[in-house]
């Protein structure tokens, strides 16, 4: 039987239902901004099992968990995938699984995700150009990744989002073609502001810009911000009467960001991470072996929470300990 939900709340009485679990640290894009000369293998990869996946939602789900969001790395390069995605669906309480994901695979897989029990997709796609989404991630697959996304929004899935990090190069282009992409597809296309992590210092110097130039556009164009659901990430989306979809922005450097965190996140070697930019993390693993640890894991959940601070200190320059972001699949 489920515990309460309260215990799974902060000393800034911040409350946490949603989990975004890393499944892997692999990832088969080489962004300029995460992992430029892409991913290398430093150790053995002894990522989570099934098993132990299903027993850490399980423990969280006692907890009064709602949401789980699968990243990466980019997660879909587990052959266990389908199987993950079952576990996690199959945890009590748990009404939302999610995924963000680069898109590579999204074309042959989305009725299969579907059916395994995935409601909602995130896809990464930095740019709608071809020319620049190819420079920025390393591949030329923009068309493959759109084909996914139209499939995806086919299946009937709950929700099909697009994450884009904003790029003074993409900033600079504009908005409008984004505009023209959600005018038909019911989708929301959020913009990330870059974060500067302990492997990006000189890339952030040149391609950061701030969050405010797209929000001063928006207002301009008469879109107008709506309201944030109680699980939903940190976006701020804007919609438009003439566009089906919607746009939005992630801005961790904007002034009270932290305030309504209501996430925490779980590495694919099971440590527990209460911010995505803070140091180590708290071991779950040994509890994910037995079923009997049940009541000890979220015993230790639960007394974690008293070490979350109050927000991230990225204004002062401080990342934590985060090397990219394919680390904690962001």
């Amino acid at each position: 039987m489920a515990l309460d939900a309260a215990p799974m709340t902060d000393g800034f009485g911040r409350r946490f239902h949603y989990l975004r679990l890393s499944v892997t640290e692999v990832c088969n894009f080489s962004c300029t901004y995460c992992l430029p000369n892409g991913w290398k293998k430093t150790g053995p990869l002894s990522f989570l099992t099934v098993e132990e996946i299903a027993r850490l939602v399980a423990g969280f789900s006692d907890l009064g968990l709602g949401k789980v969001r699968l990243t990466g790395g980019e997660p879909t390069v587990r052959k266990d995938f389908n199987a993950i995605i079952e576990a996690v669906a199959a945890a009590p309480g748990v009404a939302k699984v999610a995924m963000t994901t680069n898109g590579w695979n999204l074309a042959r897989h989305a009725a299969d995700w579907r059916a395994a029990g995935l409601s909602h997709i995130n896809v990464s796609i930095d740019s709608i150009d071809p020319e620049t989404f190819h420079r920025i991630t390393g591949h030329d697959k923009l068309s493959q990744v759109l084909t996914g996304l139209d499939l995806a929004l086919a299946e009937g899935f709950a929700a099909v989002k697009v994450n884009a990090v904003l790029l003074r190069e993409t900033a600079e282009a504009g908005f409008d073609d984004w505009a023209r992409f959600v005018r038909e597809r019911p989708v929301a296309v959020r913009f990330i502001e870059l974060m500067k992590t302990t492997d990006n210092d000189d890339y952030f110097a040149r391609h950061h810009v701030k969050a405010q130039g797209l929000r001063d556009w928006l207002d301009r164009n008469g879109w107008t911000p709506t309201p944030r659901a109680f699980d939903a990430g940190p976006a701020l989306e804007y919609r438009h009467p003439d566009h089906a979809g919607a746009i939005g922005l992630i801005a961790p450097y904007a002034p009270g960001f932290c305030d309504s965190c209501n996430r925490l996140r779980v590495t694919a070697r099971g440590k527990l991470r209460l911010c995505l930019f803070g140091d180590g993390g708290v071991d779950l693993r040994d509890l994910l072996q037995d079923d009997d640890d049940r009541e000890t894991l979220t015993q230790r959940i639960v007394s974690s929470l008293g070490g979350k601070s109050a927000g991230h200190a990225l204004a002062v320059g401080r990342s934590g300990d985060l090397r990219n972001l394919a680390q904690l699949g962001g």
